[in-house]
């Protein structure tokens, strides 16, 4: 199969598709390798390190879209790829469509066949290829948080750990999945009083036992939520539901006992955000203020890091990435049950059940 990688085109997007190493494995089972001119510059990889591993360097991306049977992204299209879109084509790729109608359709009408790494799911419902960015985007919204609760950013001006004599910040994480439970790490090494939120005791459980009296575990009723969010200077939205919308936990009506210059780091944008008032923001200006509450709601977070990302990612996307390139998506899907979980278009038709009940579509059973 011919393969090919594309440099990203998202506003501020740093990452790349494939590293050379993955080129590599690509090569050593028989398929070859396009790779778009200096797509992998940003994230610390030369044309010189991919042509090593086997790639072949192609100037235009237009052809490394036409010459490839399989597209190996990190993020979904943007419309202005939406006319490299066609029949037969597999893109692999985060997608995030149940928040995006305008790419679901343009998937839909191309005949597209769109693999997902966001809804890849293992038996224990776990999400192996969304689980490395989300461990990004759970520490990074730590860190951002704190940084955007100092006075030169807009900031109440507290500093997330306190001094001695002085309160630490007091954080609000609801959900506790990756990205919940990688921004407690980062949050409780910082030293700020953190309370976390979410349905699952059994998890909460587990948290108690981590980490004891340093935090506050809570089940997350609307009441728990609305309390703890009154009294924090941070909240972090880390709620994910696999393949749908995510839920607008975090009420505007809640603002107003806040103080002013508190930050909400809306981790759950890729999803449409856990907000009332949640729009996408990029690297560049990444925050937006709304009743004296900043909004910091980068959709593609782990960006920043593209060193780091792009090969914690390719860590977990190459095994079926491999697995669609040596047996073709129908064979390979009718082998794994995780990666059938992971198409979102096949044939023109959704087969997703979050996606299809975002824009009520029939749903294509696989």
């Amino acid at each position: 199969m011919i393969i090919g990688t594309v440099k990203e085109v998202k506003n501020n997007e740093f990452r790349v598709g494939l590293t050379p190493s993955s080129v590599k494995e690509y090569i050593h089972h028989g398929h070859s390798v396009l790779v778009e001119k200096n797509a992998g510059v940003n994230s610390g990889f030369s044309d010189a390190d991919y042509v090593l591993a086997g790639a072949k360097i192609v100037a235009k991306a237009k052809d490394v879209w036409d010459q490839s049977e399989m597209i190996v992204k990190v993020k979904e299209p943007l419309e202005s790829e939406f006319g490299y879109l066609r029949e037969g084509l597999l893109l692999y790729t985060y997608l995030h469509l149940a928040a995006n109608e305008a790419l679901t359709y343009a998937l839909i009408q191309s005949k597209t066949q769109s693999i997902a790494y966001e809804t890849i799911e293992l038996e224990d419902g776990s999400l192996p290829c969304l689980k490395p960015m989300s461990e990004v985007a759970g520490r990074l919204g730590a860190i951002e948080g704190a940084k955007y609760l100092e006075k030169p950013f807009g900031g109440s001006g507290v500093l997330i750990s306190g001094v001695p004599g002085v309160d630490q910040a007091k954080a609000t994480i609801i959900g506790a999945g990756v990205v919940g439970e990688n921004a407690l790490k980062m949050l409780v090494g910082l030293g700020a009083k953190v309370t976390i939120l979410d349905i699952n005791l059994k998890k909460l459980t587990y948290l108690d036992d981590i980490y004891g009296n340093r935090i506050q575990t809570l089940y997350s009723s609307s009441d728990n939520i609305e309390r703890s969010i009154k009294d924090s200077d941070l909240v972090i939205g880390a709620v994910l539901l696999p393949g749908a919308k995510a839920p607008k936990l975090i009420k505007r009506a809640y603002y107003k006992d806040m103080r002013p210059g508190s930050v909400i780091v809306d981790v759950a944008i890729d999803q449409g955000g856990s907000t009332e008032v949640s729009k996408a923001t990029y690297h560049d200006n990444p925050t937006y203020v709304v009743d004296g509450i900043i909004h910091y709601s980068v959709a593609n977070m782990p960006g920043a890091v593209p060193r780091t990302s792009t090969i914690a990612l390719n860590n977990a996307t190459l095994k079926y990435g491999l697995m669609i390139a040596d047996l073709g998506l129908y064979a390979a899907m009718n082998n794994s049950i995780p990666l059938r979980k992971g198409v979102n278009i096949y044939d023109g038709q959704c087969s997703c059940q979050g996606v299809c009940e975002a824009f009520d579509l029939p749903l294509l059973e696989l």
